[in-house]
């Protein structure tokens, strides 16, 4: 007779399937041929056109999903634009008790939507039904709080429009949920697109909108591939693109929207790492890789794909991992039983077998387990790939599959640099039994999300998004809903350089213009000019330094009359001018340092405060008020720009796990700034210091008609100990630096302030490597008032990193 214990042992799994009948039936009654929601009613595609979603598991056809094409589109977005008024002045109450409503009704139908969204999508219903779905209600609840609360804490915001969201298939409805929760409460609506892979429910969503009577046209969603994405991308009365997605189309989507002044954010691809220490508990590891790379069949954006181990422990722990895999169970997606499901279609299934005999070609051991996998459907079987290069192939790409690799570190530096070896920067694991070694560790990780003895674990309440070319924005938390509004326009000050003193001052200033003084008008006396005419350099790397052309460009005044000549920078300047700032190091300073650094700035500023409004009255011809108005609002600008340096604090995110969930502001990188021609001086420190101090290091482009307010600012910066590289200052022609700093794969983040063309420019060329800009015309802000400071600044400034740090025992 066996003992209890050897029965457990030897005990086998029976079937557990999920009864699918109530899904099947509401395909039979609502299909087999599914069009589009626009306007809150059902319509048949313009062109007629359909194309079969198929089951992966089986292969099985589920029905038919309309092809949607431009004029598709159009009648979607004409749906939305007439509902957002509507829906934006019902209030918060208002948008929140729909919000409410949504939660609800998804809770009630919760199993029909996991039972859907497994046999759509491939993945076991466990996950459909445990993760997804109470994840989707959790989001429509997070966000009618948000929307309860808008009038009060984005008082100083308003909705962009219509949104256009563009979702993948390895989270259908999670995805929707994580989009249109946020539109919706701030007052935006929604074209949104889902995946051609996974369309069905978004369609039971958009059946679960009408249930509601949610008002016409708030939610709008027309199903099709990429050529129905790419409509709504181009399409120009919508104001909002959210994407998640490759990186690759995130790439031709800012290309695409460049200059138009439509607002973006991107969750693109990720190489997650999964760091372990000597010092962690393995029994522990190993659950978390099986939950950081088998969950969802590795279809995951931060998968944790890079297994980094200290290599006192690598081997033990790919024996342990080699033992867990032969234990995994793989089969029919409504097993409950079942670990791992199929993968999303055949030409996803030949990606992951071309990249992994590629990686065995490459010289990477190659291990799966005994069990075979269902001949029936696409599957792939769990793999580990072992002996693996940092520069390998497998090490690099995002496979989007069951695959991990395993590489080896010996100290926390390397395991750093290992894990930032990559152009990724999506999410992270750390597994160490360390506190101060996990925390250290996850501020040095480039990543948006940072795991501590966890992975894969989300909440509404914590952002969740990338850095590099994982993308920008955020979805989830208050950063996220930031993604859907602006800040409401103020007025803007016709001529914040004239002097009131005087009516006749009025007329000096038109005829500053064209380079004449005005007939008639009355004899002031002259401003005093620079003593000597001098050519004012660069200022690269703490230094003054010659122009790399050996070019000068001649500086005018008000009148025409050369007062001086300046450096004319070109793209040799502009990349010695990025190493500069790459080796500044500016972020590992303190913040309460970078406080007293910019304090110091400020006073010394004041103290040449007669040679600034000398220099002012002298280029610009403003008179004395409007000079010491200038000088002193510059100094002011300083002291707040020092006050928000130790203050730009984080949050600790309520999110419903037994963990802490810290959202820590970190700087961009390496920034450059093009500074607006006026006015030269605040402009220029109004645009430059918010970044520095945050701890980004700039390269800044001074104001192409008045450089010289920039060049003489060189003194104070030297006589104010701020460090070698944290600014650097370019003059020149802006049409010719400007490209080089858009385009360059290591400046982080750009900011313009200039002409239309020269913005569209900007987040075209920033395609490259996915940086983030901050655009907008020169004129467009009141340099003077509000809107050359504020909250805005800072956030552009920076970027949100998300560490969940769990606890108990």
């Amino acid at each position: 007779m066996p003992k209890i214990a050897e029965l457990f042992e030897t005990m086998e799994y029976g079937p557990a399937p999920e009864v699918a009948d109530e899904a099947r039936a509401w395909i039979a009654a609502r299909g087999p041929r599914f069009g589009h929601y626009i306007g809150g009613a059902w319509c048949e595609p313009a062109a007629g056109e359909f194309f079969a979603t198929l089951d992966p598991s089986n292969e099985a056809e589920l029905g038919e999903i309309a092809q949607g094409g431009p004029g598709d589109v159009d009648r979607a977005v004409a749906a939305a634009r007439a509902a957002q008024a509507p829906w934006r002045d019902l209030g918060g109450h208002g948008r929140a008790r729909y919000l409410y409503a949504i939660a609800r009704h998804l809770q009630k139908h919760s199993r029909l939507f996991a039972t859907l969204e497994t046999l759509d999508n491939g993945k076991p219903i466990r996950e459909s039904r445990d993760i997804d779905i109470p994840l989707v209600a959790r989001h429509f609840y997070h966000h009618a709080g948000w929307a309860q609360l808008m009038d009060t804490e984005l008082a100083d915001c308003e909705p962009l429009g219509v949104a256009g969201q563009i979702i993948p298939w390895n989270f259908p409805l999670l995805m929707l949920a994580w989009k249109v929760a946020p539109a919706l409460a701030t007052g935006n609506t929604v074209v949104l697109k889902p995946a051609e892979f996974t369309s069905l429910t978004a369609l039971r969503f958009a059946e679960l909108c009408r249930e509601i009577d949610l008002p016409p046209g708030v939610v709008n969603i027309v199903t099709g591939d990429g050529r129905t994405g790419a409509a709504i991308v181009e399409h120009p009365d919508v104001d909002k693109i959210a994407f998640t997605g490759s990186t690759e189309v995130g790439r031709l989507i800012r290309e695409a929207t460049a200059g138009t002044g439509k607002k973006i954010s991107l969750e693109l691809g990720g190489k997650s790492p999964f760091l372990v220490f000597d010092d962690a508990d393995l029994d522990s590891v190993v659950e978390g890789v099986v939950d950081a790379i088998w969950f969802n069949q590795g279809q995951v954006c931060c998968a944790g794909s890079r297994i980094l181990a200290h290599e006192g422990i690598a081997d033990a722990l790919a024996d342990r991992l080699r033992a867990r895999m032969e234990t995994l169970r793989m089969g029919a997606p409504l097993d409950k039983g079942v670990d791992i499901g199929a993968i999303i279609a055949p030409v996803q299934l030949k990606k992951i077998e071309s990249l992994v005999e590629e990686g065995r070609e490459e010289g990477a051991a190659i291990w799966q387990p005994s069990w075979s996998v269902p001949r029936d459907g696409w599957f792939y079987p769990p793999t580990l790939c072992t002996d693996v290069s940092p520069a390998a192939r497998i090490a690099q790409v995002e496979i989007f599959g069951p695959v991990v690799v395993q590489m080896t570190f010996r100290t926390p530096a390397e395991a750093v640099a290992l894990a930032n070896n990559t152009r990724y920067g999506l999410a992270a694991s750390v597994w160490t039994e360390n506190v101060n070694l996990a925390l250290d560790i996850a501020s040095q990780i480039k990543a948006g999300t940072v795991w501590i003895n966890c992975t894969n674990v989300f909440d509404a309440a914590s952002g969740f998004g990338g850095y590099r070319e994982s993308g920008f924005g955020r979805e989830g938390g208050r950063e996220g809903l930031r993604e859907y509004v602006r800040q409401r326009p103020e007025p803007v000050e016709s001529a914040p350089l004239k002097d009131s003193e005087t009516a006749e001052q009025d007329g000096r200033h038109d005829a500053r213009h064209d380079g004449r003084e005005g007939a008639g008008e009355k004899t002031l006396a002259p401003a005093p000019l620079p003593a000597v005419d001098r050519t004012a350099k660069l200022y690269i790397g703490g230094r003054q330094a010659r122009p790399d052309g050996g070019y000068s460009l001649e500086v005018l005044d008000y009148r025409g009359r050369a007062v001086g000549d300046v450096a004319r920078g070109n793209r040799k300047d502009a990349r010695n001018a990025v190493e500069a700032a790459l080796a500044a190091d500016w972020a590992r300073t303190t913040a309460h340092l970078r406080a007293q650094i910019l304090y110091y700035v400020g006073e010394n500023l004041d103290a040449r405060r007669g040679a600034f409004e000398d220099r002012l009255r002298a280029l610009t011809g403003c008179g004395a008020e409007a000079a010491g108005r200038e000088v002193e609002t510059s100094v002011r600008r300083l002291f707040t720009w020092a006050a928000w340096a130790d203050k730009w604090d984080g949050a600790v995110h309520r999110t419903p796990f037994r963990n802490v969930t810290l959202a820590m502001p970190e700087p961009l990188g390496a920034m450059a700034v093009v500074c607006p021609p006026e006015p030269a001086l605040l402009g220029f420190i109004s645009s430059v210091f918010p970044a520095v101090a945050l701890g980004n290091a700039v390269v800044a482009v001074a104001s192409e008609r008045w450089p010289l307010l920039a060049t003489d600012f060189q003194q104070v910066l030297e006589t104010s100990d701020v460090p070698a590289g944290v600014i650097n200052i370019l003059t020149g022609i802006e049409e010719e630096l400007r490209p080089t700093l858009a385009g360059h794969d290591a400046v982080d983040g750009m900011w313009y302030f200039g002409t239309d063309a020269g913005a569209a420019d900007v987040e075209r060329r920033s395609a490259s490597n996915l940086k983030r800009t901050w655009t907008q015309a020169a004129g467009a802000r009141d340099w003077f008032g509000s809107g050359g400071e504020g909250r805005e600044f800072l956030r552009h400034a920076s970027q949100i990193k998300n560490i969940w740090v769990p606890y108990g025992e």
